[in-house]
C-alpha cells in the first residue's frame, strides 16, 4: 500500500497518527471515539483504523467503558526522552547552580501535572530537594505556574479541573481566580515564584522555555533566607538566558 504524502513533505498516516495521540492527550489522557471525531477532520472510518493499530501495537488501551486512552508503551518512549531533555539542559542548570548556588530544576508537563526531569543541587547543606521523576501540581510550583503561564485560561481550567487544586501549605493558591490572576502577572512579568506555596520557608523563582516541543520551565529554589529580593536581581536574567539557550538547543537538534 503506497502512502499519500502529506502537505509538509511528511506521511499523511504518520501525522494522522500523531494527531490522535496529542488529541488524546489534550483531553487529559482519555476520550470516546465520538469526541475524536468532533475534534479533527478525519473522517470516522479513517479514525477507528488508526485506533485499532495503536491499540494493537500498545500505544493506545480501550477501556471497558470504550473509551480510547493513552497506552503503556508511550510511558517507555516518554521517559527516554525526558532524559534526553534532561541531558541537555543539565549543562545550563549547572551554570545557574555556579552562579546562584542555589538548586536548579527543569520539569515538563505530563498530562495534567508537572514531571521533574533533571536537577543540579546546591552545594549548600540546606537545601531545595526534588527528586528527579517527581510529579507535582502545577498550581502550587515553580515550574507548574511558569508552564500554566503559557497556556491559555479555558486550557488552565481544564488542567486544573481535571488534576484538583491541594493547598499543602497556607501559602498555596485554593481557587481558579486566583490561579488566574496568578497567571496574568506572571505573563506581563515574564516569570513565577512559587513563595512557600508547595513547603513552607522554600521560595523558587522558574521561567517557561520558549518554543520547547513540550511545556518545558526551569527554576532555582531555596530557602527564603538566601532566596530574596536580591537574588532574584540575579537570578532573573540568568534563567532568561539560560531559558533561551535551551530553546536555541533543542530547536537545532529538532
Amino acid at each position: 500500500m503506497t502512502e499519500t504524502p502529506a502537505r509538509s513533505g511528511g506521511v499523511q498516516s504518520v501525522e494522522r497518527v500523531f494527531e490522535l495521540l496529542e488529541l488524546i492527550n489534550d483531553a487529559g489522557g482519555e476520550v470516546t471515539l465520538s469526541e475524536l471525531a468532533a475534534s479533527t477532520d478525519l473522517p470516522l472510518p479513517t479514525i477507528h483504523r488508526l485506533l485499532r493499530t495503536l491499540v494493537t501495537k500498545g500505544y493506545v488501551r480501550q477501556l471497558p467503558n470504550r473509551r480510547y486512552a493513552l497506552g503503556p508503551r508511550l510511558i517507555r518512549l516518554g521517559e527516554g526522552a525526558n532524559k534526553q531533555l534532561g541531558a541537555l539542559a543539565r549543562p545550563q542548570l549547572k551554570q545557574l547552580v555556579d552562579a546562584l548556588g542555589e538548586t536548579a530544576n527543569m520539569a515538563v508537563l505530563d498530562s495534567d501535572m508537572v514531571v521533574y526531569i533533571a536537577q543540579v543541587p546546591s552545594l549548600h547543606s540546606m537545601r531545595m530537594f526534588t527528586e528527579v521523576g517527581r510529579r507535582a501540581h502545577t498550581h502550587d510550583t515553580g515550574v507548574g505556574k511558569a508552564i500554566l503561564a503559557q497556556l491559555d485560561d479555558e486550557t488552565v481550567r481544564r488542567i486544573v479541573s481535571r488534576a484538583g487544586m491541594p493547598t499543602p501549605t497556607e501559602k498555596s493558591i485554593g481557587s481558579i481566580d486566583d490561579l488566574l490572576a496568578d497567571l496574568a502577572v506572571i505573563r506581563e512579568r515574564g516569570y513565577s515564584i512559587d513563595d512557600g506555596e508547595q513547603e513552607l520557608g522554600v521560595r523558587c523563582f522558574a521561567m517557561a522555555v520558549p518554543n520547547s516541543p513540550t511545556p518545558t520551565a526551569i527554576s532555582v529554589s531555596g530557602p527564603v533566607s538566601r532566596v530574596d529580593d536580591h537574588f532574584a536581581k540575579r537570578a532573573v536574567p540568568l534563567l532568561t538566558r539560560a531559558a533561551q539557550t535551551i530553546s536555541t538547543e533543542l530547536n537545532v537538534t529538532a
